[in-house]
């Protein structure tokens, strides 16, 4: 039998062979294999401590459980309202000035908290030539686009000529000043991030990486060699960062977190409250929750570390910042601010202050 660390593992045997499950949970995980999608590559399942799986944090993410057969009535198939704003095949238009282009569906992982669960995986990998050329054409005659964010599924899966020709079509769209690329592939697969996938980014747009990463044990050393080079070839990241129970609800383990992401330049950008997906619920914490973490970052953590903590609303209504809130409105002009200690203070408005 192929050592099952030098492949990606997609089924519930292949979870109990590598180690990670055992056989008396498979008749449930099988129940789970049939409503949503599994993968674990190697590099993740090399970071997985199998001596403590229970409180693993890259586990948690990958590795299925019984918990995503409890479905509740808040739980949605489509918890951020993207087919709401779909107007053709591959393209969410949720904002004004920006896009989503979901050139496919498929994942190099299958995380288990997903929003997007119920939509990808195998069967649904990439937008036919047809379908993804009239998602171009959409770009193209409408004006008030300037951003292009590339999502999916995962659109550093793709080859590098696919990336390239999407990138020389929007190369021609005068309107579009920024193409955004959001992907997991330099941390779970950082081998793909060679010189043919970097060149086929390249553009004269403003190209930019969104790394989406939950814990500090997944910033292996070649993860972190992927990061560099994406970076040293010109393109600027961000990371986006899920916030979840069992993995990182805790001030400390995003403090490891957004410092490491900082160390290798790159910028935290949004930490997300979990979305309303199905089966997810045991992932999820509370708004006030996530809130009282936000609050013990500030201050004690550099400002380059901090990401906005944003709720998507569901239903299609939008990302909103949902953070713990600073300021009190007492009288016209005056407030009451509350330092990062948690100490009050006055302050008006110098505009409503008469000179002496």
């Amino acid at each position: 039998m192929e050592n099952s660390k030098n492949k990606v593992i997609r089924t519930p045997n292949q979870l109990v062979d590598a180690g990670l499950v055992s056989r008396e949970n498979l008749e449930q995980l099988n129940r789970v294999a049939k409503e949503f999608s599994i993968a674990i590559t190697p590099t993740m399942h090399s970071l997985i401590d199998k001596s403590d799986l229970d409180s693993d944090p890259v586990a948690a993410q990958f590795v299925p459980t019984a918990a995503e057969l409890q479905w509740f009535d808040e739980e949605r198939d489509d918890p951020i309202g993207d087919n709401v704003f779909s107007p053709t095949l591959g393209i969410v238009h949720r904002y004004p000035d920006r896009v989503l282009l979901k050139a496919l569906h498929a994942c190099p992982v299958y995380c288990r908290f997903c929003f997007r669960r119920e939509m990808v995986g195998p069967g649904g990998e990439m937008l036919s030539d047809e379908d993804l050329q009239r998602a171009l054409d959409y770009i193209e005659r409408t004006e008030q686009i300037w951003e292009v964010v590339l999502t999916g599924g995962d659109p550093l899966i793709m080859s590098p000529r696919r990336i390239s020709a999407i990138m020389s079509r929007l190369r021609t769209i005068k309107h579009v000043g920024v193409v955004r690329f959001h992907t997991r592939v330099p941390v779970v697969k950082p081998d793909a991030i060679d010189d043919e996938l970097i060149e086929a980014l390249r553009t004269d747009k403003a190209v930019y990486i969104v790394l989406h990463t939950n814990h500090a044990n997944e910033l292996s050393t070649d993860a972190k060699a992927a990061c560099k080079r994406l970076i040293d070839a010109g393109y600027p990241m961000l990371s986006q960062t899920v916030l979840l129970e069992g993995v990182n609800a805790d001030p400390q383990a995003l403090t490891d977190l957004f410092r490491r992401l900082a160390e290798i330049r790159v910028k935290p950008y949004y930490l997300h409250h979990g979305d309303l997906a199905k089966g997810t619920q045991h992932f999820r914490t509370s708004i006030s929750r996530g809130q009282e973490i936000m609050r013990s970052l500030r201050g004690d953590v550099s400002g380059i570390c901090q990401p906005l903590y944003v709720l998507d609303i569901p239903g299609g209504k939008g990302k909103v910042p949902i953070g713990p809130n600073y300021v009190e409105n007492f009288d016209s002009g005056a407030y009451v601010i509350e330092d990062y200690q948690g100490n009050k203070h006055e302050y008006r408005d110098s505009v409503n202050n008469k000179s002496i």
